[in-house]
């Protein structure tokens, strides 16, 4: 079942961990889309550094440091996704609460593992 995916905090050097998650995310049959800090495109996914109104967004895999995704709590809410996986050194309990209050899923995981041990 393709799921659709929002990589949030990616960069564009192909060795960065969001980058390679995206790669992981197509390669595995899933709908990609990005928003980073600078306009740009991976494994032909358009990088955005704006916040658009995504459609149906299952997931939100964070690559953003707990102080840098305060901008970003009520935009990832409105998404309505049905969870937000936190990967490794993004954790951070005040979102966790927020996102958990309206009713969406927190998993405290890293996306590349979970794509390799078909959990995700």
């Amino acid at each position: 079942m393709q799921k659709k995916t929002l990589v949030l905090g990616t960069v564009i050097k192909s060795n960065e961990y969001a980058s390679l998650a995206i790669k992981m995310l197509i390669d595995n049959g899933h709908k990609v889309v990005a928003v980073g800090r600078v306009a740009d495109s991976v494994e032909g996914v358009k990088i955005v550094t704006e916040t658009p109104h995504f459609e149906v967004i299952d997931t939100v895999t964070l690559y953003l440091h707990p102080m840098s995704q305060v901008n970003y709590y009520n935009y990832i809410i409105s998404l309505k996704p049905k969870r937000v996986i936190f990967n490794p050194g993004t954790e951070n309990s005040e979102f966790q609460a927020l996102l958990k209050e309206n009713n969406i899923d927190v998993e405290i995981a890293c996306t590349l593992v979970l794509l390799s041990t078909n959990q995700y």
